[in-house]
């Protein structure tokens, strides 16, 4: 019996912890200093989208004379958009305008982290881009965490297409493969329902996954695109994990041919 009580009990200090200390393993953000300055060979300016008091987001935009549309990058749980801007040119290439941002407590952006404050936070930068761009010439890319925010924002408006990289089908069953002893439903702030809000989704979306991915594995997408394999495309990257899929021609190409489309 004492043993159950020392079990029971060190599951409870996990708990407590893992509900304290959640942001430090979720997020590791770069952060830079507000007089930081960007520096890249093509077109950009520098974005403000000040959401409330002490609350900034910061963003770049890639820019093209005539182009055909604009992707929103939400990027991963990682680094700032000073290392994330790279990937810009993997949509700029095929003449179109690129914006990315840093969520709160990244990079230059300010204020304190919620799931409810990202994704309002969301909302507001792509109601400002919406105002510029007509939306049926707009485009959601997730990457990683950043996939269960861009399902969101899709699914509560009418964007052109829904480009989901390395997702997962809830951020709690992720959480749930590492930590099976934890009431990681009752511990966990951080949901992300991206299987609930893509059955609201009306555009069609892509889905790239790589199949060696060890941190989401494949089999989070299979399920996502068997929610309504109609309106979902998956595309499996052949020995991919998730963090290399730009590595790959495969991946290129999929981005050439939906953005072609």
């Amino acid at each position: 019996m004492s043993l159950l009580w020392y079990f029971l009990g060190g599951v409870a200090v996990l708990s407590l912890l893992g509900y304290f200390l959640q942001e430090k393993f979720i997020f590791k953000p770069e952060v830079l200093h507000s007089s930081f300055r960007f520096r890249y060979d093509i077109p950009f300016r520098e974005l403000n989208f000040d959401i409330s008091k002490g609350v900034r987001i910061n963003g770049l935009h890639f820019y093209r004379d005539q182009p055909l549309g604009l992707v929103l990058y939400l990027h991963g749980n990682t680094r700032s958009i000073k290392g994330w801007a790279k990937y810009a040119r993997d949509f700029y290439r095929y003449n179109y305008d690129v914006v990315l941002i840093d969520y709160r407590g990244f990079g230059k952006s300010t204020g304190k982290r919620t799931e409810e404050s990202l994704l309002a936070d969301i909302q507001f930068v792509y109601d400002r881009l919406r105002a510029q761009y007509p939306e049926q010439h707009l485009i959601l890319y997730g990457r990683s965490i950043g996939s269960g925010f861009a399902a969101k924002i899709a699914s509560d408006n009418r964007p052109r297409y829904l480009i989901l990289d390395a997702p997962y089908y809830s951020f709690t069953q992720v959480v749930r493969r590492f930590l099976p002893i934890l009431p990681v439903g009752l511990v966990l702030r951080y949901h992300l329902r991206t299987d609930k809000w893509i059955r609201r989704v009306n555009c069609h979306t892509y889905i790239l996954h790589g199949t060696r991915d060890w941190l989401i594995p494949v089999r989070h997408s299979q399920a996502l695109q068997a929610i309504n394999p109609s309106k979902i495309t998956l595309i499996k990257i052949e020995g991919g994990g998730h963090n290399n899929l730009p590595t790959f021609p495969e991946y290129h190409n999929f981005i050439r041919d939906i953005l072609k489309y």
